[in-house]
């Protein structure tokens, strides 16, 4: 199953190819089933966004459309991360990336670097995962990927329940922050701009759909009250996709905890959302 947005069966014409990676093998989360999300997100995509009128099959689209052309090219392997995400963005694609537990991103973004050096990443999560005690797993990922980054001009946005270590690692690296309050103090459009400004040219996005508030997103592996509202993270997104980025993921999306599949239709929506933002002129 495709996911709703996709438009084109032909990987040479897209600019914008999906990257499912059903993987959840470095997840040391009580809740389980991260690797089920990008079949139900695709599965909800088409169940939600889909309406049929006779014979006639129609699809809900964000309000600005989708002008570009979205291969999805399924689910790889995740000893395949890397010769999926190169061979995309070889040809100067787009890959969005559905995990997956959030480790995951550390292979797609040290793939990415290859192409385009270092990174500015935006960092959409309730936790730092910046510990350096322990690595290659889901809460180490920002610390794993510091070589492939350049830490000036990235930022984690949402933060609000880091560990000791990860305050001081915080500290010692000069990571910029933004945690929920500092939104609800400045506004979201102080914020945006703040974000927008401070990026550099090579942009990447990873989302760990925990920075949503549980009110808004219940079925995460990881969930933590006091978080961002679904409608201050598109519009971030928003912001930051129309600015230009060479990738981005959504990560941390767990089905068998979900209420309704509310979760899964969120990132279906926010995808939808971030490829009409990369809309390609016609």
């Amino acid at each position: 199953m495709k996911i709703c947005w996709a438009n084109t069966d032909d990987f040479t014409e897209a600019d914008i190819v999906i990257v499912g990676i059903p993987d959840e093998s470095k997840s040391h989360s009580l809740r389980k089933g991260s690797s089920e999300a990008p079949h139900k997100i695709r599965e909800i995509s088409n169940i939600r966004d889909t309406y049929k009128r006779g014979d006639a099959i129609s699809k809900g689209f964000p309000i600005g459309g989708i002008n570009s052309k979205v291969y999805d090219s399924g689910n790889v392997l995740r000893t395949e991360i890397g010769d999926a995400i190169e061979k995309i963005v070889s040809k100067s694609k787009v890959p969005i990336s559905l995990g997956g537990d959030h480790s995951v991103s550390t292979d797609v973004i040290r793939s990415i670097y290859k192409k385009y050096g270092k990174l500015s990443l935006v960092y959409f999560d309730a936790h730092p995962d910046i510990i350096s005690s322990k690595g290659s797993y889901y809460g180490s990922v920002f610390n794993d990927v510091l070589p492939y980054i350049d830490v000036n001009s990235s930022i984690q946005i949402g933060i609000r329940t880091p560990e000791q270590e990860e305050i001081e690692n915080i500290k010692k690296h000069g990571i910029k922050v933004l945690t929920p309050l500092d939104i609800l103090k400045e506004g979201i459009v102080g914020i945006e701009k703040k974000v927008v400004s401070s990026l550099g040219k090579n942009v990447y996005v990873s989302v760990d759909m925990d920075v949503i508030d549980p009110a808004f997103a219940p079925g995460v592996s990881v969930p933590v009250p006091l978080g961002l509202s679904s409608l201050e993270v598109l519009h971030l997104l928003k912001s930051i996709t129309r600015r230009g980025i060479v990738g981005i993921d959504i990560m941390e999306v767990c089905p068998s905890y979900d209420i309704k599949d509310r979760t899964s239709h969120l990132a279906s929506r926010m995808i939808g959302e971030v490829i009409s933002s990369m809309n390609k002129t016609p």
